[in-house]
């Protein structure tokens, strides 16, 4: 049986950005001139020789992933292959309202030519938007998926459900009240109609979240056939504030299937901005950006992981206490046996 999905926890660092990054960032706008494209580029080893250094202080290798663009990328996506790191390489063209490959046809044998662990698509899909064109959207998206299973590629999908006009007009453009009400629901819906086209991913890259339940039925549909049993869902931080990232992975923490998140300028924008207006070196930006990563790879990683560092404490006081009376040391023997109780209560609740 062919199966899908990812089965480790994956902290997705994205800096696949092209125009967006090159402009905002750099002031640089239209075609790039060979030496503006070398400076893009040298931006960006900033950003991965951070990843490099988080790594060797603690940054698990198998669970990290860097997430960049084969334009201005394409060293650094052959360099992490090479040590081991899990490499996703963006497949769609940068800055377009509908998906499109950023090499058309040729797509293949780009991803070929380095064959990174995922092949990543974003696509902007509003089940309630334009019928026709998301038609189109999924007639591409089915190309690429055939060809990524053929050749021992995982998919990685990046859905972006911005608000229709419809949506708009209904809820008078308020775009918490969508975020909270409307896109949820859309979100489910596009999953399915992707589905129901015969396009298989094996890692959902999803809007932020407030409710858990959301989640919950997030990985309900994305796992919703034997063979999708291990596709995941990690949360997009959509470049907002730390307290956003930090409330949505907050809410699908403990959902099973939940895999991970995806931070990326909120951690490496700041000290490029630093470094671009030479206010600090590209060693000490190289050391802030390494900071920020371990920062939130260890505060995140360890809400993800909440529920087994409890099964663990609670097992340990259990462990404690019981020997305590088996060979009558005063290990926790001042553990009231109340107290005893409502631990190994926890204990049992986290486990099941």
């Amino acid at each position: 049986m062919t199966s899908y999905g990812y089965t480790k926890n994956l902290y997705v660092l994205p800096f696949d950005h092209r125009a967006s990054f090159s402009e905002k960032l750099l002031g640089y706008k239209g075609t790039l001139t060979d030496a503006q494209k070398n400076n893009v580029t040298a931006y960006k080893r900033i950003i991965y020789d951070a990843i490099g250094e988080a790594i060797k202080e603690g940054l698990p290798k198998e669970n990290g992933a860097v997430l960049v663009d084969e334009i201005f990328g394409e060293e650094i996506l052959r360099d992490a292959k090479g040590e081991g790191i899990v490499t996703m390489q963006t497949v769609e063209k940068s800055g377009q309202d509908e998906f499109v490959c950023e090499y058309g046809e040729d797509f293949g044998a780009h991803l070929l030519a380095i064959k990174p662990t995922f092949a990543k698509v974003l696509i902007r899909y509003n089940p309630s938007g334009d019928v026709i064109m998301n038609s189109r959207q999924r007639m591409r998206l089915k190309q690429v998926s055939d060809f990524v299973r053929a050749h021992d590629i995982k998919l990685l999908l990046e859905p972006l459900v911005p608000a229709s006009k419809v949506d708009a007009e209904l809820l008078d453009g308020d775009e918490k009240n969508y975020d909270d009400d409307l896109r949820p629901a859309h979100t489910i819906e596009m999953m399915r109609e992707i589905q129901r086209e015969g396009i298989e991913v094996d890692v959902w890259k999803i809007e932020g979240m407030n409710d858990t339940e959301n989640y919950k039925k997030v990985v309900e549909v994305a796992r919703n056939t034997p063979e999708r049993y291990d596709v995941g869902v990690i949360i997009l931080g959509r470049n907002e504030t730390k307290e956003n990232v930090i409330r949505w992975i907050t809410a699908g923490k403990n959902v099973e299937g939940v895999i991970g998140f995806a931070v990326g300028r909120t951690i490496f924008w700041g000290p490029l901005e630093k470094y671009r207006d030479k206010k600090i070196s590209r060693e000490e930006a190289v050391k802030r950006d390494r900071g920020r990563i371990l920062r939130n790879v260890s505060s995140i990683h360890f809400m993800i992981m909440s529920k087994n560092w409890s099964k663990l404490v609670f097992f340990i006081v259990a462990l404690f206490w019981g020997a305590s009376y088996a060979f009558q040391k005063p290990l926790l023997l001042s553990i009231s046996p109340v107290t005893f109780t409502f631990g190994i209560f926890l204990f049992l609740v986290q486990c099941f």
